[in-house]
């Protein structure tokens, strides 16, 4: 991020009607027609710039874009653009300084690096079943809502009449729909369907009292994050509505709840309905017909079985199936990082349910269980007997969990960068050379081996000044890019990544057959003659495809990066489900704070 366009400023109304491509004003909500942000104790950011997802000109989606894809996103910009009037209406009514900090912070509680942290300490403490099946609910909601973005390129609110509040790099991607509502919403009910068990079976766990707060919690959590994306205006109405459904649904394949009981008696027109339909059981007493409202389809029960049971056709259909859904992404018009994420979150899916089938098939596990220290159980007598409690015994538990935090999350720095380093040096020489048997996949906005001679360094900047080449932290575990705030008062996701000189650095290719050449201002570029949204032709140069004279040219992705992600972010899952819960269990330090799984 370019920190010289962190500033401090006032803004205001402008005198006339505001142009697509002038700055969007903030609402008034603070303090009449004008609003000073130098009350904020973040530094905002001034975006001046919507050459971004979803904003070229309308030509070169239509041209494109298969006419079915084209023809939803044209639907879903005119209802963006109608939203986005009703949205700019709600934040003058209801904006605040406090507010913009609290949806804007809140945010973090739906992205991939909340969720990123989550996931290892389940498997450290040993939640293990439920990691997994927190890892397979995340990686379908942000892969499925990563291939709808790409497939059909809508962009968010418009801004103007919106002013957008950002953090880190979420601004890039397409609108439709919003994975912070799926993420949210699936988690939300992940955790829900889990303490309702505890509090509803015979020997109830946990208290009605606390039942309750958790899901107020739970609620509160959904609602900060789904709602805060209309706050921020990140998303519009359809993009939060979609996201919701696509995590409701995610949950309800994957979950085995049973569900809410609810009678429906013979009178209730439903009740005939249901009954034609199969659904529900009918009571012989009463008549009435027994239904169990949100009753889940077990499709993660049946996963964990056949990973944990199943012979070499888990790693068989699971490997190919990982990297034929990484190969068929939908291509995009922009250069939207919605990709890289799904290559994350899938590898990471693909890590842990490999990892754990080869730790059952061959039976590798400890003879016996380790508890963590300080947590009350002794093995006396052949059993296990829980204990009281001292304040050291407490504080020991605590240091050791802090330990273990500490080192596994530092163990997969590790691993990370080394992997992604090395990868670096292995993969581009190799395939130059397969390209010299079969011509390789590739993927727009990726240069392939063949028209690069390295990659750039992790750790020093590249030759063309362009800064680092690959950052060592990768997008779908990166932290927000920024600890600041960022206001947009011109342009969608503009100015907070991926800006040079004034430009927002995009990589232009041939296409090869991936579709059209388009420009850096987003027009449809076909040979050397371009058509811009008015119509107009001008002439592009190969200099200009390519970079100045005497400068290599501006590269963003390397064919490398696609592979290097998968092993890196596939070792990390192993590392984290598996490898490092056993070497804790055998440095003394335990996994689990009980002997049995409750």
């Amino acid at each position: 991020m370019d920190h010289s366009k962190s500033v401090h400023f006032t803004l205001s109304f402008p005198p006339s009607e505001a142009s697509s491509r002038s700055s969007s004003p903030a609402p008034s909500a603070y303090n009449g027609t004008t609003t000073n942000f130098n009350d904020h104790k973040s530094k905002l950011n001034i975006l001046d710039d919507d050459r971004t997802p979803g904003r070229r000109a309308r030509d070169v989606y239509d041209t494109t874009l298969s006419w079915w894809r084209a023809g939803v996103r044209r639907k879903v910009v005119r209802t963006v653009h109608w939203e986005s009037q009703i949205i700019a209406k709600m934040q003058e009514r209801i904006r605040s300084p406090w507010l913009d900090s609290y949806f804007v912070y809140s945010s973090i509680l739906g992205t991939h690096t909340f969720f990123m942290i989550i996931l290892p300490a389940l498997f450290f403490f040993g939640y293990d079943v439920m990691g997994r099946g927190l890892c397979l609910v995340l990686g379908l909601g942000i892969y499925i809502s990563s291939v709808i973005k790409d497939l059909f390129c809508s962009p968010r609110p418009f801004a103007p009449p919106v002013t957008r509040l950002t953090i880190g790099s979420h601004h890039l991607e397409y609108g439709f729909p919003s994975t912070h509502s799926t993420n949210s919403v699936s988690i939300a009910l992940f955790f829900f369907a889990h303490i309702h068990d505890l509090a509803t079976t015979d020997t109830a766990i946990i208290s009605p009292e606390l039942y309750t707060l958790l899901c107020t919690i739970l609620f509160l959590y959904a609602f900060s994050v789904v709602f805060g994306r209309l706050y921020t205006v990140m998303h519009s109405f359809t993009d939060c509505i979609a996201g919701t459904i696509l995590g409701a649904a995610i949950w309800w394949w994957h979950t085995d709840w049973a569900g809410i009981p609810c009678y429906i008696q013979a009178s209730n027109p439903i009740h005939n309905i249901f009954t034609l339909l199969g659904f529900g059981e009918i009571d012989a007493s009463s008549g009435s017909l027994l239904v169990h409202i949100g009753k889940g389809l077990s499709a993660g029960e049946w996963t964990e079985r056949w990973v944990s049971q199943g012979g070499w056709e888990v790693p068989l259909i699971l490997i190919p199936l990982c990297l034929l859904a990484v190969h068929h992404h939908p291509q995009p018009v922009d250069d939207c990082p919605c990709f890289e994420d799904s290559i994350a979150i899938l590898s990471v899916v693909l890590g842990v349910f490999v990892s754990r089938w080869v730790m059952c098939y061959t039976q590798f596990a400890l003879a016996e269980i380790v508890v963590m220290p300080g947590s009350g159980w002794l093995f006396a007598t052949n059993e296990w007997t829980q204990v009281e409690r001292g304040l050291g015994d407490i504080l020991l538990w605590w240091s050791i969990a802090a330990l273990k935090m500490a080192v596994g999350i530092l163990v997969i720095f590790v691993w990370r960068i080394l992997a992604k380093s090395a990868l670096h040096l292995i993969l581009p020489p190799t395939f130059r050379l397969l390209a010299r048997a079969f011509q390789l996949p590739h993927r727009r906005f990726y240069t392939p081996a063949t028209e690069y001679k390295s990659v750039p360094s992790e750790f020093h900047a590249s030759g063309n000044g362009t800064g680092f080449g690959l950052h060592p932290i990768p997008s779908v575990i990166d932290l927000p890019s920024t600890a600041q705030m960022g206001v947009e008062v011109g342009g969608i996701g503009s100015g907070v990544e991926g800006v040079l000189n004034g430009e927002r650095d995009l990589k232009m290719r041939s296409g090869n057959g991936a579709g059209p050449t388009y420009a850096a201002n987003g027009s449809l570029v076909n040979g050397h003659s371009e058509k811009n949204g008015n119509g107009s032709r001008g002439y592009v140069s190969d200099r200009e495809s390519i970079g100045k004279e005497g400068q290599a040219p501006r590269v963003k992705h390397y064919d490398a990066d696609v592979l290097t992600k998968v092993i890196v972010y596939a070792g990390i899952a192993v590392l984290a489900a598996e490898v490092l819960p056993l070497v804790f269990e055998l440095m003394g330090w335990g996994v689990k704070s009980w002997p049995v799984v409750v």
